[in-house]
């Protein structure tokens, strides 16, 4: 018989099962047998599949299993890291980007709460009050002044990067000496929404260097609440530190051991943290790039967290082909989907 075509009713693909292989405990995760049917009755291979909102990735996931090109994209931090640990758990996958574009949600924010004359100033001067800084106007990169200490305030649709990091180094050179609100100390925090994936404790060796003690804070999101505003609730948390022991081994090898990461609480529900028992248990996922040439972070090794085996793999061992000094990148993604980086300088003989 030569069957039924397909009715625009599909009944016969269920949702995914509690003990499901590809569950990975996400609220909207579909199943892949339904991505699989709409990828393959609406594209050929090699076709590109874009999915707006991605969620776990299942679109992401069947679309690479079937060679089809993807762009896939979402809000949530969340959501982004469960994407990526999926499809890097896919065997074979073929090298993939992870770009920040923008965030939306705070650009709409910064139109609405401010005139759209002087706005980005009116919005300095608001997270600087926040921050209990008193701002100053005559820099560019140097926007407020606490206890002492220079401030920098992050763009609201673009994380603070090295590039911007030494610009405010520069302009607090220059700063120094020049009157009343020139820099007490060599102290400058940070506050952004957003940080480059390599910046953290690449930026801090980059200005200690410079003889800049530099403060990292994230502006959390409940300044765009205006009842928490109202209320003084808002905090501003510094971002996690990563600690990483190294040693070298037999000819040419080092060896890189998770030795602490302490997170900030910022956004962390209390029954999470109470749950924590060992720092071990914030990290999801680590990875590194075992010859950073300073250009971008490349995943040459990594592990994490499964259903299966959830404990998580604190070492990892590289032999390099040749002796000489090499600058090694840790990424570090929490619990939460937050990423911390670390950079280190090994010498090998």
């Amino acid at each position: 018989m030569p069957g039924v075509p397909l009715q625009d009713l599909w009944l016969d693909i269920g949702p995914v099962q509690a003990q499901s292989f590809e569950r990975v405990d996400y609220a909207t995760q579909k199943p892949e047998a339904l991505l699989e049917r709409i990828i393959k009755t609406s594209s050929n291979e090699n076709d590109l599949v874009l999915d707006c909102f991605c969620g776990s990735g299942t679109t992401a996931a069947v679309a690479e299993k079937l060679n089809r090109r993807w762009i896939t994209c979402d809000l949530g931090r969340f959501s982004i890291h469960t994407a990526r640990k999926r499809l890097l758990g896919i065997e074979g996958i073929k090298p993939f980007v992870v770009q920040n574009l923008g965030k939306y949600e705070r650009q709409a924010w910064l139109e609405t709460q401010f005139t759209q004359k002087e706005a980005h100033q009116k919005y300095r001067e608001f997270i600087l009050d926040l921050y209990h800084a008193r701002p100053l106007n005559q820099h560019t990169w140097l926007h407020g002044v606490k206890g002492g200490r220079m401030v920098h305030v992050g763009s609201v649709d673009a994380p603070v990067t090295a590039g911007d990091l030494a610009n405010i180094a520069a302009e607090f050179k220059q700063a120094v000496g020049t009157g009343k609100d020139a820099p007490k100390s060599n102290g400058v925090d940070i506050l952004g929404w957003d940080f480059a994936f390599e910046l953290n404790e690449v930026a801090k060796q980059q200005a200690a260097q410079a003889n800049l003690d530099v403060r990292f804070y994230r502006v959390p999101r409940d300044v765009m609440d205006k009842r928490a505003v109202e209320q003084g609730d808002i905090k501003f948390f510094e971002l996690a530190a990563l600690k990483v022991e190294t040693k070298t081994g037999k000819k040419n090898e080092v060896i890189l051991t998770l030795a602490d990461f302490v997170i900030p609480p910022d956004d962390v529900p209390q029954d999470v943290q109470k749950a924590i028992k060992h720092w071990s248990q914030w990290v999801d996922y680590w990875a590194v790039d075992w010859d950073y040439k300073g250009d971008t972070f490349h995943n040459q090794w990594q592990t994490y967290r499964t259903r299966k085996n959830p404990d998580l793999q604190k070492s990892a061992t590289h032999v390099y082909e040749a002796a000489g000094e090499y600058t090694v990148v840790v990424k570090v993604i929490d619990i939460l989907g937050n990423d911390t980086t670390k950079a280190l300088k090994v010498e090998v003989k």
